[in-house]
């Protein structure tokens, strides 16, 4: 279409006005399929549903005359309907369900296989009741003629079958499985038969395995296709968990060691990674003997007749060299070594301009492939670290860690910067032999690489640092002007770009630069930059980021002229700004004070200029000011800070008489309740506590009052053992007056406490009905069993 012309410019002259014609005709065109988009009343009608039905018949009703996207969405909502209503769902649904899927299409289909595995998650029914109602459904269905469709019902049944009864699984998915499993069947049928297999293998004894699945498994590793043979070789590292060490040695290693000579590259590949994966189960014997020639034989053919294992061949390197360590000898320990060198730079032109396999011209596909066998490379680096000891890694690995370090794809260096960490870790105090690649690669043109090596920058600057002074402080010294420069370029490169979570992340770890960088060297190149941050940013995490980071700057300052300085500017061009999104980070920044400080620092600097924010102009900000009421007033001490709370009070009234807008007042009400509510339970903790002290002191004056009262019985006792001339009588009568004394005293005991216990009873029957509140009633009863308790006491001491 023409574009069209403005007023003053349009011609109304035949020819154009058949051009303008045809325009409209194209518009019209365009229109046509918008229109015939729409649903016609007779479909209306079809679509709608009655909305008397409940869920059962409503689904019942979709699922017979409905359309094919109605009956989809009735199976995505068999989940819901067997949590719901298990037995009608089974009983009505499920078998229509099971009758659609029969001429459904591939959409229903997978659907199916999606709900009938949450069925299987959720628990809904017991996996008795599953077996019988499911799981024929499932295995009809694996035959289907989609490939896509076949294999979602396959991932179902393989999921099934991990939570299936032994009985179940071999009557009605081992017994049918060794015909699907012949040659006659379909490759589709047996590829199905493989992964079984694989998942059965764990389910039973290794005898019944034995007997049962390893002629299946051998039959399937000799398969006329070389997709079945392949996905077999997959599946025979489950297989030889499921059948112990020994029949792995007699029975499975064989097959590998044949299917490692097959024709197809494809099953070759399989049976390299099946050995790698179960190097752990063999003897050394075995290792010497079989896996190590094979993995020669490999390694000898990547280069020339087989290319396709050399991805598969870098990325198990390390684990393959460091598995077979104990049985290399010194030159084959070199010749691995100079293998993986090669693989290292493969793809890389060299300054005579040639490449190492002497290819001038790269295809495509060739030059991705070595991007993968680099970047594979780079993920076994901290493993060959290991494999020719930390020792020797400058003799040996440092040429190659510089080289990937500085290779120009940028997956080879994000690689290297992911394990960039645990290389250090390994090196210990020969850390200090990769500072030049740390600081490289914190200047990386990528943000992708930068990300990958900021993760673990703290822990790789602490080790840097300890290293460093392993092996003196010269070296230590010389490194920080160059860190410093290269961590200043990072935090820019990501303050430019648009991946604004990269640049909070870089800001949320310079929070470390204390514990390495010294107090000037932060103040001047990194406290500044985070203030200017803070003001010109226009991202809220990254701005959080750079104001909690300079917090902890502040917090480790060691001149208190350069603390005062950040503080008054905090104050005047956050606190005091004319923006109020300034003011808004002001009471983000003294948050994080709270955090990070001591209260009396915050009261100090910070407390005032808080409650001057009562008084902004901007809603917004008083709103921001009384969610953070709580900490500012938990950060007073009384009554050393008795003036500020003072001043907090004072601005919590101006707030409730003269604020005028609803949120801001409802968020101050809502403080002041609880400002004086915990003020009350204070309170009332104080006066239980003081009662508790009195009962406490009367119980004291008791006892005292007891040991006299005995003292002066042993005092009578001793009189009488000495007196041996009184007369009878005169002790008998003495003996009467002592025994009725006591028992009066037991007597008097007895009705006091009697009377305390229907003083209780009597309490709780009368306070119940008029405290329904469960706490009310226990505080009420607490003091008047605290007041019983306290007179009984006190009439006992009387």
């Amino acid at each position: 279409m023409r574009p069209v012309p403005c007023s003053s410019d349009m011609d109304f002259g035949q020819s154009n006005l058949f051009g303008y014609i045809e325009d409209l005709q194209e518009l019209t065109i365009i229109e046509r399929p918008v229109r015939r988009s729409l649903k016609t009343p007779e479909e209306i009608e079809r679509l709608t549903v009655d909305e008397e039905l409940n869920d059962i018949e409503r689904a019942l009703y979709l699922l017979s005359s409905g359309q094919d996207v109605q009956g989809t969405s009735v199976v995505a909502n068999l989940p819901v309907l067997m949590r719901q209503n298990p037995a009608e769902t089974l009983r009505r649904v499920l078998p229509k369900i099971r009758e659609v899927l029969h001429v459904a299409g591939v959409e229903m289909q997978l659907t199916a296989a999606v709900s009938f595995l949450t069925v299987l998650q959720d628990e809904s029914v017991s996996i008795h009741t599953y077996s019988h109602s499911f799981l024929h459904i499932i295995l009809q269905n694996l035959e289907h003629r989609d490939a896509g469709v076949s294999n979602a019902w396959l991932e179902t049944l393989l999921a099934v079958i991990e939570a299936l009864p032994k009985e179940t699984i071999r009557h009605e998915i081992l017994n049918p499985l060794v015909s699907k499993a012949q040659i006659s069947q379909t490759l589709q049928s047996r590829l199905g038969s493989c992964k079984i297999m694989g998942k059965l293998a764990n389910k039973f004894e290794a005898h019944i395995v034995k007997r049962e699945i390893l002629p299946l498994v051998k039959s399937l590793c000799q398969d006329v296709e070389y997709e079945v043979r392949t996905c077999m070789c997959r599946q025979l590292e489950h297989v030889a968990q499921g059948i112990g060490t020994e029949l792995t040695k007699t029975v499975v290693l064989p097959e590998l060691v044949e299917l490692a000579r097959d024709e197809g590259s494809s099953v070759r590949l399989a049976a390299f990674e099946t050995l790698v994966n179960l190097l752990d189960m063999f003897d050394s014997d075995d290792r010497r003997q079989t896996v190590l020639p094979l993995v020669k034989s490999f390694c000898e053919k990547s280069f020339k007749a087989d290319e396709s294992i050399l991805v598969s061949l870098s990325f198990h390197l390390g684990k393959l060299c460091n598995g077979l360590y104990g049985i290399f000898t010194p030159e084959q320990h070199l010749r691995f070594l100079e293998f993986y060198k090669k693989l290292c730079t493969l793809g890389l032109q060299q300054e005579n301009g040639h490449n190492d396999n002497q290819l001038q011209l790269q295809t495509l596909e060739q030059e991705k492939k070595y991007i993968s066998v680099r970047k594979n490379c780079a993920y076994n680096f901290p493993a060959m670290i290991v494999f020719v000891d930390p020792k020797n890694f400058h003799l040996e690995l440092y040429s190659i860690f510089f080289c990937l370090c500085h290779d120009p794809e940028v997956p080879v260096r994000y690689t290297m910067a992911i394990s960039f960490y645990e290389v250090a870790k390994l090196l210990n105090s020969g850390v200090y032999t990769i500072q030049k690649e740390l600081v490289m690669l914190l200047q990386d043109e990528s943000l992708e690489v930068l990300d990958a090596l900021v993760g673990h920058l703290p822990e790789i600057l602490e080790l840097m640092i300890n290293g460093g002074e392993n092996n003196g402080s010269e070296s230590k010294l010389l490194s920080i002007p160059d860190l410093i420069s290269a961590l200043t370029t990072a935090e820019q490169r990501a303050a430019t770009s648009l991946k604004w979570r990269t640049h909070e992340k870089l800001l949320q770890k310079y929070a470390c630069l204390p514990q390495i960088l010294s107090s000037d060297q932060i103040y001047y190149r990194f406290l500044h930059r985070m203030l200017t941050i803070i003001l010109t940013n226009n991202v809220l995490p990254v701005q959080k980021a750079a104001a909690r980071t300079l917090c902890v700057y502040l917090r480790y300052n060691r001149k208190q002229e350069q603390r005062h300085e950040v503080i008054q500017k905090l104050i005047e061009q956050l606190g005091q700004g004319k923006s109020y999104w300034n003011r808004l980070r002001f009471l983000d920044t003294c948050e994080f004070i709270m955090e990070l400080f001591s209260k009396s620092f915050f009261c100090k600097y910070f407390f005032l200029p808080v409650l001057e924010l009562t008084h902004d102009p901007v809603a917004n900000v008083r709103i921001k000011l009384c969610y953070l009421l709580p900490k500012v007033k938990s950060t007073l001490k009384i009554p050393t800070d008795k003036h500020l709370l003072q001043q907090l009070e004072l601005c919590i009234r101006k707030l409730l008489c003269q604020e005028k807008d609803k949120d801001v007042l409802t968020i101050v009400k809502r403080f002041q309740k609880r400002f004086y509510e915990n003020d009350l339970l204070d309170q009332e903790k104080e006066r239980q506590e003081h009662l508790l002290l009195e009962m406490e002191q009367l119980e004291k004056e008791k006892q005292q009052n007891e040991g006299r009262s005995a003292n002066v019985n042993d005092k009578i006792f001793e009189k009488k053992r000495r007196d041996n001339k009184t007369s009878s009588v005169l002790a008998k009568s003495m003996t009467l007056t002592s025994s009725g004394s006591s028992s009066c005293t037991s007597t008097g005991k007895e009705d006091k406490k009697s009377k305390l216990v229907r003083s209780q009873s009597f309490s709780t029957q009368a306070l119940h009905p008029k405290y329904s509140n469960i706490d009310k009633c226990s505080k009420y009863l607490f003091y008047i069993n605290c007041l019983t308790d306290w007179k009984l006491l006190r009439n006992t001491c009387t």
